[in-house]
Parts: C-alpha cells; sequence; structure tokens
C-alpha cells in the first residue's frame, strides 16, 4: 500500500531547532566587546550599565600628569553572566591612554596589533590538530566613543577608524549625549553621519530585513538604522524620578534617565546590541573580518612556497 499522498506523515527533522538550542544553552555563549576613546567619556560608566555588573572594581584612576605620560595599553575584564539558565562569557578589552597623550600618531598600533594577535591565535588554534575546544578571543565589536564637545570627528577619530574597519566591527558612540541638547545631538549625528561617508569609514551595517520578518522587527531595524551613531549616558546611580527608582544622573536642572528613550539611545544600543544583533556581529567577524585574515595569511603562505 501506497502511503505517500495519503496522509501527512512526520520524519521529526522540525525539531532540529530545539536540539542546536539546547546544545547551545549547555556549551553557553562568549562575546568580546572592545571600547575604545579618550578618557573622561564614562567608557567603563556605560559597559558597566549595559551589562549590570562591576568590571572595573579593582581599577586605578590616574591623575592628568600620569595620564598624559602614559602609553596605550589593553586590558581585558572577564565575567560569567548567566540570566535565565543562559550563560555568557563578556570579555571587555579596554585601551587606557587612548588619545590622552600630547601626540597622537598612530596610537592605535597597539589596538590593531591586538586584533591581529587574535586573529592568528585563532588561525594558529584552527590549523592544528585539537580544533575541537578552540577559545575565540576575536574582538567581535568595538565601541568607539566621540566627545560631544568637538563639530564633529577629529583627524584622530577619523585615523582610528580607518585603521580598524577592516578588521572589526566598529560602532561609533556619541559620548555624554546629556551635555547636548536634542536638537544639537540630532545636528551632531548628522554632522558625524556626513563625514563617515566622506571618509571612507566602513561601521557596521545593519543586515537588511528579510521579507519573511514580522513589522516590529522590521520597524525596530529601520530604528536603529536611523539612530547611529548612538547618543548615549551610562549611569551607576539610582535616583527618584516620578515616584519611582530609575538609573540616571541627578542636576540642579532636573533628572537625566538613562532607560529613558526620549533622553538617549541607551536602550537602544543595549537591545541592539545584547537581544537583536551580537549573533551577527559574531557572523560578520567570522565570515568577513577573520576569513580577510585568513585568506591574506594563506597567500603568504602558497607565496613563501
Amino acid at each position: 500500500m501506497n502511503l505517500v499522498g495519503t496522509c501527512e506523515q512526520y520524519v521529526g527533522f522540525a525539531t532540529l531547532p530545539n536540539q542546536v538550542h539546547r546544545k547551545s544553552v549547555k556549551k553557553g555563549f562568549d562575546f568580546t566587546l572592545m571600547v575604545a576613546g579618550e578618557s573622561g567619556l564614562g567608557k567603563s560608566t556605560l559597559v558597566n550599565s549595559l551589562f549590570l555588573t562591576d568590571l572595573y572594581k579593582d581599577r586605578k584612576l590616574l591623575n592628568a600628569e600620569e595620564r598624559i605620560s602614559q602609553t596605550v595599553e589593553i586590558t581585558k575584564h572577564t565575567v560569567d553572566i548567566e540570566e535565565k539558565g543562559v550563560k555568557l562569557k563578556l570579555t571587555i578589552v579596554d585601551t587606557p591612554g587612548f588619545g590622552d597623550a600630547v601626540n597622537n600618531n598612530e596610537c592605535w598600533k597597539p589596538i590593531t596589533d591586538y586584533i591581529d594577535q587574535q586573529f592568528e591565535q585563532y588561525f594558529r588554534d584552527e590549523s592544528g590538530l585539537n580544533r575541537k575546544n578552540i577559545l575565540d578571543n576575536r574582538v567581535h565589536c568595538c565601541l568607539y566613543f566621540i566627545p560631544p564637545f568637538g563639530h564633529g570627528l577629529r583627524p584622530v577619530d577619523v585615523e582610528f577608524m580607518k585603521a580598524l574597519h577592516e578588521k572589526v566591527n566598529i560602532i561609533p558612540l556619541i559620548a555624554k549625549a546629556d551635555c547636548l541638547t536634542p536638537n544639537e545631538i540630532k545636528k551632531f549625528k548628522d554632522r558625524v553621519r556626513d563625514e563617515i561617508e566622506k571618509f571612507g569609514i566602513k561601521v557596521y551595517q545593519f543586515p537588511e530585513c528579510d521579507s519573511d520578518e514580522d513589522e516590529e522587527f522590521k520597524q525596530l531595524d529601520k530604528q536603529l538604522k536611523e539612530c547611529t551613531p548612538f547618543a548615549v549616558i551610562g549611569s551607576n546611580t539610582v535616583v527618584e524620578a516620578r515616584g519611582q527608582r530609575v538609573r540616571g544622573r541627578l542636576y540642579p536642572w532636573g533628572i537625566v534617565e538613562v532607560e529613558n528613550e526620549t533622553h538617549c539611545d541607551f536602550v537602544k544600543l543595549r537591545n541592539m546590541l545584547i537581544r537583536s544583533h551580537m549573533h551577527d556581529l559574531k557572523d560578520v567577524t567570522c565570515d568577513v573580518h577573520y576569513e580577510n585574515y585568513r585568506a591574506q595569511c594563506i597567500q603568504e603562505m602558497t607565496r613563501c612556497v
């Protein structure tokens, strides 16, 4: 008897997404985020606000004289975060000393060297015998903090992003947005976007939505694209506003709420970075930036043979 066409048979491969999900949750996830920008722009405060943790509790604060003489360093902070049974190993790569010297010529060199070193280590591990438990320390995203005090990008901002845009996903941020009025923020964003295009800087591009995506996701994606560069405020202080306890900053003229979307883009940045685009940031790192590095290495090895 031929059963084909007489009834709908169920093989079971529709459960594959559930299997992948269970395996991924059991294994856990890792994400490496680099923060760059001159001192005093609230980098550590923003990172602590994003992930509700204190990654910098043991950090020594330098005075102005010590910062001037400091060279660019690379420091790593790793923390294991768990939320509803999902584990995330978060690594923050900080770049103290960047942009603080009188002469900032090629101050980004230690940063590009560090990114290349992580690619090199991954390439070695991938080419080795034990490839099962490769540690992925590649930088998946770089948050670049732009000071709000100027009229757009400075030469050091342009040179930094151009030096890194082929190696890492760059997301530009306007730091300390509470220093600007809403109209000033809009003009600043337009200026930065124009200059990014003018200088040929390749910042992270949000992937195009599939036609079958729901309208809510399409709307969110549109808002994110219109929002960049994100104007952000960070705070680890809880204040009272409208009878509620919120994270924010208290000024003589009022309260700035970090998670109020009419005050800044913090919530949009957090949602993009963690809830909606973390996987894509990792994919672009692997499929574009690392593959470019890998192809270059193979080409050089072939040339030497």
